[in-house]
């Protein structure tokens, strides 16, 4: 019987053929250096590019290291089936750009980080730093943030960055009520989060702007607002099957 890792590193990817490969070589050369064991799940979200073929390649080489190939459903469905496979303690979601410095993940896990079934990366609260970031998308995303709180998700100012940590516990009660397949995801995993009462706490983190991002300020933004609206919907129309826990 294989043993479960300590830790999963849950990474949605679509058409990063250009930077898959280093932030593989990144993210395992980092993890072997640590004592605990790990698995890392990269997941295809339908790319039209080698990625998926990149990242097999690279996975031969180490068990440890596991690819899904799925059809394009969006950032939100690619977790969801990340989460899904992961069986880790704690499963952390992770950019394929690797914003964040990787080491602020040992902030992410015990003895470091803060009690809490799920801890998330903030660029907005005191002591996180960003860096090259232009200001009109910098502007852009505190009001969309602040939308979030409004119509979602209250007491988180970050709830869109790409870097959380979830005990398995709270990864098992979410991901099945989850509902939502695109950049809302994120948002609908904290509101869940709350109606289930379940711990969140937020901690600073560096993040490095990369203007080969995947994410459109604009058309994210409405696509997004979309879904917060779904979730309000969903959740007022008993959709979300919360009782259950």
């Amino acid at each position: 019987m294989l043993v479960a890792p300590y830790l999963s590193i849950i990474i949605p990817a679509y058409n990063e053929e250009s930077r898959i490969i280093d932030s593989l070589i990144e993210v395992t050369t980092y993890l072997d250096s640590q004592e605990y064991r790990w698995e890392v799940i990269v997941v295809n979200d339908g790319s039209s590019d080698c990625t998926v073929d990149i990242s097999r390649r690279f996975a031969q080489k180490d068990p440890r290291i596991i690819v899904v190939d799925l059809p394009h459903r969006g950032k939100g469905g690619a977790l969801k089936e990340g989460f899904s496979v992961a069986r880790g303690k704690f499963m952390f979601m992770c950019d394929a750009d690797l914003s964040m410095p990787l080491a602020f993940l040992p902030c992410f896990l015990p003895p470091l980080a803060p009690k809490a079934d799920i801890v998330v990366g903030s660029r907005e609260i005191k002591g996180a730093q960003r860096y090259d970031e232009p200001k009109v998308r910098h502007i852009m995303g505190r009001v969309f943030n602040w939308l979030v709180r409004l119509l979602a998700v209250r007491g988180i100012k970050d709830t869109q960055c790409g870097f959380k940590c979830f005990s398995a516990e709270a990864a098992q009660k979410l991901i099945p009520l989850q509902r939502l397949n695109g950049f809302g995801f994120d948002a609908e995993m904290l509101f869940l989060a709350s109606k289930l009462d379940l711990p969140v706490v937020e901690i600073p983190i560096d993040w490095h702007y990369n203007p080969d991002s995947k994410v459109r300020p604009i058309r994210d933004s409405l696509r997004t607002t979309l879904d917060l609206l779904n979730i309000r919907w969903s959740f007022l129309t008993g959709r979300y099957k919360i009782n259950q826990f």
